[in-house]
């Protein structure tokens, strides 16, 4: 699996133990680290759990961070292009894809293509099948919004490859807030069951 997919992974993890357990974004990291890293190499190759002490994910710390920090803005864009959709009626998993995918095509410069198909393979892997076509509209909505002249998904032949992701400084970390109005429409979804947590992979 490429590297940075797998970091998008974990920092949908830690994004929703930030969102859904109100823990601070320093303490959701420290909690993936000191817990879900081991759970997660023991899935992929199983073996034992390594020491996860010495272990850092640079990418992942600063999409997970970034977007903590970002939040606010990021749900008004939300809310301009999610028609229908308080955030707080919004799946859990399917709130915090979003966000961490405009954080990554706003603030680190990633290709919109790239960062629109790896959110929907999160979505793939961990939300309903009705999230994919839902999530990849208010993705594409929201880019025709801050980013107009950004090329559209190219043709599966020609893949985008992405362009190295900046270094960005430790925001200071943000206690989610539930926003109170509904904006104008660009996405539509019936709103579902509750989804399967990060944690559980989809089984099909």
């Amino acid at each position: 699996m490429p590297a940075r997919r797998k970091s998008r992974q974990r920092a949908l993890q830690v994004l929703f133990l930030w969102d859904v357990r109100k823990l601070s974004i320093d303490e959701a990291v420290q909690n993936f680290y000191s817990s879900l890293y081991g759970a997660e190499v023991e899935e992929d190759t199983g073996e034992d759990p390594v020491d996860a002490s010495s272990v850092a994910d640079p990418f992942m710390e600063n999409l997970a961070r970034g977007t903590a920090a970002h939040f606010a803005e990021i749900d008004e864009l939300i809310l301009k292009r999610a028609a229908n959709w308080r955030l707080e009626r919004m799946p859990n998993v399917d709130r915090n894809i979003l966000r961490l995918a405009i954080y990554e095509m706003k603030e680190l410069k990633t290709p919109p293509p790239v960062v629109i198909d790896e959110a929907l393979e999160l979505a793939r892997r961990y939300s309903e099948e009705d999230a994919v076509p839902f999530l990849n509209g208010v993705l594409d909505s929201v880019r025709k919004l801050i980013l107009p002249d950004a090329p559209i998904a190219p043709n599966a032949a020609e893949p985008v490859a992405e362009a190295p992701a900046p270094e960005v400084p430790t925001p200071v970390a943000a206690t989610p807030a539930t926003p109170s109005a509904e904006l104008p429409p660009q996405a539509t979804r019936t709103p579902s069951a509750p989804i399967v947590p990060p944690l559980a992979r989809r089984n099909d």
